[in-house]
């Protein structure tokens, strides 16, 4: 399928979705023109994913939609989801929230694009646009790394080259900036720009009040899966009606106050002289760290520094090239745990995910009721741990990582981008919690964020890499 001279791309009338008899999403409405931007905010778990999951006929096998969509004036709701694949790449594209989702384990990053470009667009030597690409994206030298070696953010940017190197003029971008520094998300936030400006189509889902403002356009704001307020992006942000537009965009990081200061005791985990090298690449050298009993340490600096990298080391997960990394004496290698970047990768795909909490909880002997406790205090509803992990948002996802790491009664938590799924709300009570919790366990955390904001008003130090 290809668009035609209809101006509106497209047109969702009275989409809701299902989990059996259960509602989740509902009812949503809006169409959008050609050369046109639609925002999608909200809390986690309100639904945003599930709107372009409706449209792209990609909802998990036990969600149902109703509703009509209309892609290019013709309805594709009631299409055979292999005959709606055929306009993938051609007529409509997706970023997903969740690169490594997108992007095949055993394909050199430069591949993913290179295979789009030949393919898709029907270019028959890709390699120079391939090379463009990757320069525009400050992707240069990833070329031939395997997914597996890439930051989130450098992910997140093949991601985005491979999925918008067909040209297709619909672009559905979920979370498209999430994990990015500051300079990254202005880098994508104008690429995403241009779509509209070539008369494109583009959708964004985010939870980043500054990406929606910067997008402009219209916007939806969910809540629980109902739309709350719609209409006009800056009218919308400069003026919202609903009191939860209001608290979403007041809980941006920059009114935060800044964290208490900590007595510093007992020294956890101690580095010297750290060197640490991956895929053949010293990412750090020299670095000396220690994190004590209840204090917060931020990792901040630009996407691909080695952040990730260094957890990984202070984990134990990958040898250091030089330097030693040592816990206090007597502390177990389990005291230690790591929260993933990446949520899905940390969870058995077919497995509900209260079969993943019970098993630490036993592990540990960590009594189910402290586990039930540390989930009412995420906002993680008890049946949400029925579904397995691609049947929840990445934020819900996310939010049940952290409490499956604390159920492991850790000394030091090592958490990397935890709440980079999050919108504004869920994140700041998040880190609140998590705040709380550190301060009564005496728990030392490592918080790698691309948020200077969050590194210099929740932690009681900050680290800057470059």
């Amino acid at each position: 399928m290809t668009i035609s001279g209809n101006s509106i791309a497209v047109a969702v009338n009275k989409l809701h979705v299902y989990n059996k008899s259960k509602p989740l999403l509902g009812p949503v409405s809006f169409s959008i023109a050609l050369g046109n931007t639609l925002v999608v905010m909200g809390e986690t778990g309100a639904g945003k994913s599930l709107i372009a999951q409706a449209i792209l006929g990609t909802l998990p096998s036990d969600l149902r939609a109703e509703g009509v969509i209309e892609v290019d004036g013709q309805r594709v709701d009631n299409v055979a989801t292999e005959i709606r694949a055929a306009s993938w790449g051609h007529q409509i594209t997706a970023l997903p929230q969740e690169p490594w989702r997108a992007l095949s384990p055993l394909k050199h990053s430069a591949q993913h694009v290179r295979e789009t470009y030949r393919y898709v667009a029907q270019q028959p030597d890709p390699e120079v646009s391939c090379a463009q690409v990757f320069e525009a994206l400050g992707l240069t030298g990833a070329e031939t790394r395997l997914p597996g070696a890439l930051s989130g953010g450098m992910a997140q940017r093949v991601a985005f080259a491979a999925a918008t190197a067909g040209g297709a003029p619909i672009l559905l971008a979920d979370e498209p900036t999430k994990g990015l520094d500051t300079d990254r998300r202005e880098r994508v936030v104008e690429l995403l720009s241009a779509v509209p400006e070539h008369a494109g189509t583009l959708i964004v889902i985010t939870h980043e009040v500054a990406v929606a403002r910067a997008l402009g356009g219209k916007l939806i704001v969910l809540r629980e899966g109902q739309v709350v307020e719609q209409g006009d992006t800056q009218s919308v942000l400069a003026e919202p009606s609903h009191p939860y537009t209001r608290d979403l965009i007041a809980a941006d990081p920059s009114s935060w106050s800044y964290a208490s200061p900590v007595t510093r005791s007992k020294v956890l985990l101690e580095a010297r002289d750290l060197a640490v090298v991956r895929a053949g690449q010293r990412l750090i050298q020299g670095l000396d760290l220690c994190v004590h009993e209840g204090e917060r340490v931020a990792l901040v600096g630009p996407s691909g520094v080695g952040k990730t990298s260094l957890l990984d080391t202070l984990a134990g997960l990958i040898k250091p090239e030089n330097g030693t990394v040592q816990r206090a004496p007597g502390m177990p290698a389990r005291a230690l745990q790591k929260l993933y970047q990446d949520p899905p990768s940390a969870f058995p795909p077919h497995i509900p995910l209260v079969v993943s909490l019970r098993d630490v909880a036993r592990l540990n002997s960590t009594p189910w009721k402290e586990v039930e406790a540390i989930l009412a205090s995420l906002a993680v509803p008890l049946p949400l741990l029925d579904r397995r992990p691609d049947a929840v948002s990445g934020g819900e996802l996310q939010r049940v990582a952290l409490a499956r790491a604390l159920a492991a009664r850790p000394r030091v938590l090592l958490a990397d981008e935890p709440t980079s799924r999050l919108d504004p709300i869920t994140q700041a009570s998040t880190l609140r919690m998590l705040a709380q919790i550190a301060e009564a366990r005496r728990l030392g955390v490592v918080l790698v964020t691309h948020d200077v904001e969050i590194a210099e008003r929740w932690a009681h130090r900050c680290v800057t890499l470059a």
